[in-house]
């Protein structure tokens, strides 16, 4: 029987493949940021669109803020003239519920996987 020799393999430019998912890595959390961003806006401006209106100031004042560091993203009211916001969400004894927030965030969340989608593959282009 023959005796075999080892096998070697070398992969020629290791390293610049390396450098590469680097940058694809930063690229597809930019990727990924910006779908947040997309996402959060939509359900702002839904929630704006679809949240009761007496005197307009909780259209005016439902904001999207996002997390510097981490994919985090908030959609609500934070104001503390805004609080009455909570009752005409969740409703009281004499206020039906009219859940704006609610409603927005379950309709995006059916979209936020095709923004993901769309996003990385523009950044793959």
């Amino acid at each position: 029987m023959a005796r075999r020799s080892p096998i070697r393999v070398e992969i020629v430019g290791m390293e610049r493949l390396r450098a590469r998912l680097d940058d694809l890595t930063v690229e597809l959390k930019a990727a990924a940021r910006r779908a947040l961003e997309e996402s959060a806006e939509a359900v702002r401006a839904e929630a704006a669109r679809t949240v009761r209106v007496d005197t307009g100031n909780l259209q005016r004042s439902v904001k999207a803020r996002l997390e510097n560091n981490r994919l985090r993203a908030e959609v609500g009211w934070w104001d503390a003239d805004d609080l009455y916001a909570s009752l005409h969400e969740h409703g009281t004894r004499r206020i039906p519920a009219n859940p704006a927030l609610g409603a927005s965030l379950e309709q995006e969340r059916a979209r936020i996987a095709a923004r993901i989608r769309e996003q990385v593959r523009r950044s793959m282009r």
